[in-house]
């Protein structure tokens, strides 16, 4: 499965997603028929694999919107996250957004490196939390009009039953799991 894209990624269309399939030959001997009809299933019907593609979609549409302020918006999730927190441990926000802890640490250190979060030792010492500092606040309030509209386009490739959606199956599976955020 792939996504394909025209004159660049503000050109990406949700409806342009490419399943690739494969032609099971009937002179093929039995194994390979066998493997080449799963794999065109998986390809086909992988509830994962469609999510994924879904993901990387609309992360480049968020992308492209915080560019011009040298901001991801996997980076923009973590500092909302921390900003809403107030100080935050890495765990908390790792558990909070169900990201693996080399992620979080990569985030974490580019947006600490541009200034926009900061550490400040426990009571005890022994740990860091994190918080936002006064220059991550105001790239939250500059990129703000930059996110809106990427949550805008979004939402209309989505529509209103589809960003619903989304939202409801969220809700469910973070029940599931037992998550909180």
């Amino acid at each position: 499965m792939g996504l394909r894209r025209q004159d660049g990624p503000s050109e990406l269309r949700l409806t342009e997603v490419v399943v690739y399939t494969i032609n099971v030959n009937k002179d093929m001997p039995a194994r390979e028929r066998n493997h080449a009809a799963l794999a065109e299933l998986v390809a086909r019907d992988c509830i994962a694999t469609k999510v994924r593609l879904l993901n990387r979609a609309v992360t480049a549409i968020y992308d492209e919107a915080l560019r011009p302020y040298g901001l991801k918006v996997t980076q923009m999730t973590v500092l909302v996250t921390v900003a809403k927190i107030g100080h935050a441990s890495p765990g908390a926000v790792g558990r909070i957004l169900h990201m693996e802890k080399s992620t979080l640490s990569r985030n974490v250190d580019r947006v600490r490196a541009r200034g926009w979060l900061d550490t400040v030792p426990t009571e005890d010492g022994r740990a860091h939390l994190l918080r936002v500092t006064p220059r991550g606040r105001r790239l939250l309030e500059e990129a703000h009009a930059a996110w809106s509209r990427a949550q805008e386009r979004t939402s209309k490739m989505l529509g209103d039953q589809g960003v619903r959606s989304i939202g409801r199956t969220l809700e469910l599976f973070s029940r599931a799991r037992g998550s909180v955020g």
